[in-house]
């Protein structure tokens, strides 16, 4: 990737962050760490960057590896794909993604998987017409909230103290709608 490719990257990226909510900080301070930088260079990543004339629109970020820990037929995992919101329904994503199936093909890996949030029905729609089907459900939680209902309802993790705090806090927030 040249300098110019790399600084196109990374202003796109700056663009989708904000755009997902992020604040100017946190992308700041993430592009400071180099989790950016360090992520695009491992060997299994590849970057692609569409421009119109000159003027970079969007991006993608696949890499390739395991379909899962036990099954060793290789994928291509669709990790971003981003295009800027005023250049959007031009075809940009699909350039792309015809991109990211020649890599695939190359490679010898007979699926591209994306892993898109529930909750954006607009992604999930755009996939389901390109034709990626729903394979799992995701979940997630923290480690400790994994501990807690692992304890069990006999078993509590939470000290006495901290169970009067927060019921103080129940009770302050319900006085105060209350009123």
């Amino acid at each position: 990737m040249t300098s110019g490719d790399e600084q196109e990257l990374v202003s796109l990226w700056r663009q989708a962050k904000c755009a997902e909510g992020h604040s100017d900080d946190q992308v700041d301070r993430a592009l400071r760490d180099g989790r950016l930088v360090r992520s695009c260079a491992r060997s299994d990543v590849r970057i692609y960057l569409a421009s119109i004339d000159s003027e970079p629109v969007g991006y993608t970020i696949v890499m390739s590896g395991p379909v899962s820990a036990l099954h060793e037929t290789l994928a291509v995992w669709l990790d971003v794909l981003w295009v800027k919101p005023g250049k959007r329904q031009r075809g940009i994503a699909a350039a792309l993604l015809t991109t990211v199936a020649a890599y695939a093909e190359h490679i010898g890996a007979p699926e591209v998987v994306s892993c898109v949030p529930s909750s954006s029905r607009d992604a999930n729609r755009f996939f389901a017409r390109l034709g990626f089907s729903a394979v799992v459900t995701e979940r997630s939680t923290t480690p400790a909230a994994l501990r807690r209902r692992l304890a069990g309802p006999d078993i509590s993790v939470v000290s006495d103290a901290v169970r009067r705090r927060r019921s103080l806090r129940a009770r302050a927030r319900e006085s105060a709608l209350a009123k």
